[in-house]
């Protein structure tokens, strides 16, 4: 094979993989991780509370809140288990009522700060991260 030949080759092999990347991504609002993308619980089980593992970008304070939405309560909070609107759009458009909001602790605060954990579907099915106040979400999973 010609070396002019092998170089088209290889920037068409660019090219196409560079589409795919950007197919993928650009149907995600910003902000969302796609579920393809999904942080998976590794084996293990580093919140017994709640007989799951939790991704690593999660918090160790995550496991109480988790714990406590899959047991229906006590919620510290007044504003846990509210409707989340989603009225950034970044999660999946859904009917309102599908998702709810949870306050994950945060050391040190003397509010709720910025961590939740947004459920989807009742009982929950789907479940997402924000450690920064909905600006991002993570997708994670529950074992059950």
């Amino acid at each position: 094979m010609s070396s002019s030949r092998l170089v088209s080759l290889l920037l068409l092999v660019l090219l196409v993989g560079a589409l795919l990347f950007w197919n993928r991504h650009a149907s995600q609002p910003p902000g969302v991780i796609s579920h393809g993308d999904m942080t998976l619980p590794a084996s293990g089980n580093n919140c017994p509370a709640a007989a799951t593992n939790l991704p690593a970008f999660m918090p160790p304070e995550a496991c109480d809140t988790l714990a406590r939405i899959l047991q229906g309560g006590p919620f510290p909070y007044s504003q846990d288990g509210v409707v989340f609107g989603n009225y950034e759009g970044l999660l999946p458009q859904q009917p309102r009522g599908y998702y709810h909001e949870y306050t994950v602790e945060t050391p040190g605060a003397s509010n709720r700060a910025t961590r939740r954990i947004i459920t989807g579907g009742t009982p929950p099915q789907v479940f997402y991260y924000t450690g920064d106040h909905y600006r991002s979400f993570q997708p994670f999973q529950v074992n059950r």
